[in-house]
């Protein structure tokens, strides 16, 4: 083969994986993010515009486990799944609202053992509200039927019994110094108000910061906007109040610290969903209900620090709503659609609770891919 044959082929070789590299590249589109961040009277305030940073596909999930069986061993049936929680070794915690107990499997879906039964003695639940596992290894219950919080060992011993009906609880985590973080909830049926906030409390149960105490809303109106708040594993508290797009992080005092704005478009009420609302609720009095949906339906915490917020709009064929996501320095980074909303988020694993067309549920573990 001649000199300018080698020469030419070179240059073919080179430019053909020329043209790959660009189709690679381009399969993560970087527009660049636009937004600021800033710091205002010694909090940090980041901005965020419409658009995120990365256009184009950054995120994939793949199948890899499915725990639920509709027929055949009990110990991989669910009635009616409430919470579930991954420990740092893999296990999965799932708690049945209807069957009131936490059914424990192991990183591969192996069943292990269930913790509690329905009734009013230790170890027993009336209504398990929610479970988190504790900076100390412990699951903790809480049973709002009763206002009592259970502590656990890992081979699911009744460890402790706290009561807790003073507070007036509904919804409960414990951070690393064993301090409360307690949502409570005061409804006045006379008005249709109900009145909700947050607070932070100590071992023995004495009040050391309010962090939040919202608008009341109408307990009738399911389109009322509402609060949400998340633990992160560094004791900071994620708050926001779905009015406006804007999550409030606090320190473990209850300081806040750091403000996550993003401009997003109004999602409007259909009247299908005002008329399928007032045949559920059945409002005492008439309800002049909102235009538009509030700013975002939930929001988790991921444990590497990105925030998945679901929102109100709904994928094309409408099974699902689209995510946005942030990262841990509060930028918009990408706009994902999910059929179902995650559960858990920990080790670039995703958890959610997926039904059948009969309605039977299961829990399904992803690998989480990201491309950027």
């Amino acid at each position: 083969m001649s000199t300018r044959q080698n020469k030419f082929k070179v240059i073919s070789i080179v430019l053909f994986l020329s043209v790959i590299l660009v189709f690679v590249s381009c399969g993560k589109k970087k527009t660049g993010w636009k937004g600021t961040i800033e710091e205002v009277n010694g909090v940090t305030v980041v901005k965020n515009t419409k658009e995120p940073m990365y256009t184009e596909d950054v995120f994939r999930l793949e199948e890899e486990l499915s725990i639920g069986e509709a027929e055949g061993r009990e110990e991989y049936m669910f009635s009616e799944i409430g919470t579930i929680l991954v420990d740092d070794e893999g296990r999965i915690y799932v708690s049945d609202w209807k069957e009131t107990h936490i059914k424990v499997f192991d990183k591969d879906g192996v069943y292990l053992i269930t913790i509690g039964r329905k009734g009013q003695g230790p170890g027993e639940f009336e209504r398990i509200s929610g479970i988190q596992i504790t900076h100390q290894k412990e699951l903790l219950v809480f049973d709002m039927n009763t206002r009592r919080i259970s502590f656990f060992s890992g081979d699911g011993k009744l460890i402790e019994t706290l009561s807790i009906s003073k507070l007036q609880p509904f919804e409960i985590n414990m951070n690393s110094k064993r301090n409360f973080i307690i949502k409570s909830v005061t409804l006045d049926i006379m008005t249709n108000k109900s009145i909700s906030e947050l607070k932070i409390y100590d071992t023995n149960l004495s009040l050391l910061k309010t962090i939040a105490t919202p608008s009341p809303s109408n307990i009738f109106n399911p389109f009322e906007s509402f609060f949400i708040w998340k633990l992160a594993k560094d004791d900071n508290i994620v708050y926001g109040y779905n009015k406006t797009y804007e999550l409030q992080i606090f320190d473990s005092g209850g300081e806040i610290i750091k403000k996550i704005v993003n401009e997003y478009d109004l999602v409007k009420i259909t009247r299908e969903e005002k008329e399928e609302a007032e045949k559920k609720y059945s409002p005492p009095n008439k309800i002049v209900y909102p235009r538009f949906r509030p700013a975002y339906r939930n929001f988790i915490l991921e444990d590497e620090g990105r925030i998945y917020v679901q929102t109100f709009e709904k994928i094309a064929d409408g099974n699902g709503y689209y995510h946005d996501i942030f990262d841990s320095k509060g930028r918009y980074i990408a706009k994902i659609p999910l059929r179902f909303p995650p559960r858990v988020c920990k080790k670039n694993k995703l958890y959610t609770v997926e039904e059948d067309e009969e309605e039977f549920q299961m829990v399904k573990r992803y690998k989480v891919s990201w491309k950027y």
